[in-house]
């Protein structure tokens, strides 16, 4: 295809859903780790037994079974939702159908969620509000038994391919196994998109204080954060534009679309198998006659030459902090799993603030307190993702610039009308005791807490939860 083609292609798939929005919805995805509190890898029998459970009482059909038959996805056909596992059989997750009130989608998660801890309490497992699995040395750390999970596994082992590179790789590449977020998808229209991904680009730092909650127990405990580092030092970050911050000003739609034009594509499907190869900027992907792919089967690692395909564009994948969907939403996915009793946090901060984004826009424009200090959102992002905070951050105005921004995002709520500025109380606690729930654990570890029963704790549906 010609370059004009694939502009063309891509900007039907990103920002043609974009126009012409008349209502607005929320999607809410919320990842927990499972946790066994016997202190042994989790058994992937009792998940099963779990899933089989879940799907007779909520009437969910399956829509993901693995290679060895077990259901990995269902759905539930009236409402949307879709309960799953996530890379592995350690990591759960909950999709909610778009709605238009959080009210909704919190209602639905505490039926689900009460049900599996009470599924999960005779065999001493439970669900728990932690960004990194605490046991994840002792679980088994395999990627679910499908074509795409295997595929995304090989790929993120393949970094030794790529030593010729000026960058570092981590050495998790099962990352995706142990790590959980929390994500919340907005629709957005095409008029909004570069104010909406430049200021919540902007706000990351800001973001990172409030919502930290992954930590690598034992091994980089200042590091509060590790989400960013897991992806970014990846085989997912060799191309930087897949990851992360956007490092330049998004000012019209055309910036944004030439920035998805500068992405790079690493799978695609043939032959009903996925393939991972060598990533690819997608223009250069087209002017290509055939590239190899890499699959696994029956534990072995095959080679495949194929040829592009316009409908390739549909495998493009990226992990922005603001990643604009095949939707027309923008899908905020920067922040880890919270203590399940702060679960809505992370979709009220940011439902909230973008029904204020002129407010929004002006209180960061006239901040001094972390901006205009030299240096730019992704490099204070890297700074507050840790525990201790840079000498030339002033720390009470910087707490005082977080609690006028979740002011202005509490007005935002309070002006749609249904109640949702309550979620926000645990970020006003967090503001007033200058912390986030990965600083609480390690604190709390450090004066001779039991790894239990914070496990137990950021489990709590409620903070009134009895032991």
């Amino acid at each position: 295809m010609t370059k004009e083609k694939v502009m063309n292609r891509l900007y039907e798939r990103y920002i043609k859903p974009t126009e012409q929005k008349a209502e607005k919805y929320i999607g809410v995805e919320i990842e927990m780790p499972i946790v066994n509190l016997s202190h042994q890898a989790v058994d992937f029998a009792v998940v099963h037994q779990l899933t089989a459970a879940f799907l007779q009482e909520f009437h969910f059909v399956p829509a993901g079974i693995d290679e060895e038959g077990h259901i990995y996805s269902a759905i539930n056909q009236k409402n949307g939702d879709v309960f799953s596992y996530d890379c592995s059989y350690n990591n759960m997750e909950f999709s909610f159908g778009k709605e238009k009130q959080l009210r909704t989608i919190h209602e639905r998660f505490k039926i689900y969620y009460s049900f599996v801890q009470h599924f999960f309490k005779p065999y001493n497992y439970t669900l728990t509000g932690m960004g990194i699995n605490p046991h994840r040395k002792l679980n088994h750390n395999t990627p679910i038994e499908n074509g795409r999970y295997k595929m995304l596994f090989h790929h993120l082992s393949s970094s030794s391919k790529y030593a010729f590179l000026p960058m570092y790789f981590h050495h998790y590449p099962q990352f995706g196994m142990f790590s959980s977020a929390s994500q919340v998808q907005l629709d957005v229209t095409k008029e909004e998109l570069p104010s909406v991904i430049n200021t919540f680009n902007q706000l990351e730092p800001i973001k990172a204080l409030l919502f930290n909650n992954s930590v690598l127990l034992g091994e980089n405990e200042e590091l509060l954060c590790c989400r960013d580092m897991l992806w970014e030092n990846s085989t997912h970050g060799i191309n930087p534009h897949n990851v992360g911050m956007y490092d330049c000003e998004i000012q019209t739609v055309d910036d944004l679309l030439h920035y998805i034009s500068t992405v790079a594509i690493y799978c695609v499907e043939r032959e009903g198998k996925y393939l991972n190869f060598t990533p690819v900027n997608i223009l250069e992907y087209f002017t290509l006659d055939t590239l190899t792919g890499e699959y696994m089967e029956n534990g072995k690692i095959h080679s495949l030459q194929f040829h592009p395909q316009p409908e390739d564009i549909a495998y493009l994948r990226t992990f922005k902090f603001e990643d604009l969907t095949f939707r027309g939403t923008i899908e905020f996915r920067s922040a880890c799993c919270q203590p399940i009793s702060d679960v809505m946090t992370v979709s009220a901060f940011h439902l909230g603030l973008l029904h204020k984004m002129a407010e929004l826009k002006q209180l960061l424009a006239q901040d001094t307190s972390l901006y205009h200090n030299g240096y730019s959102a992704a490099e204070l992002r890297r700074q507050l993702v840790n525990h201790h905070l840079p000498a030339y951050i002033d720390t009470e105005k910087l707490y005082e610039l977080t609690r006028r921004v979740l002011d202005v995002c509490r007005q935002g709520l309070a002006e749609r009308g249904f109640g949702e500025e309550q979620y926000l109380l645990p970020l006003y606690t967090r503001i007033e005791k200058r912390t986030n729930p990965a600083k609480t654990m390690l604190d709390r570890l450090r004066t001779g807490e039991n790894m239990d029963n914070l496990v137990k704790e950021y489990g709590r549906i409620s903070n009134d939860e009895d032991s």
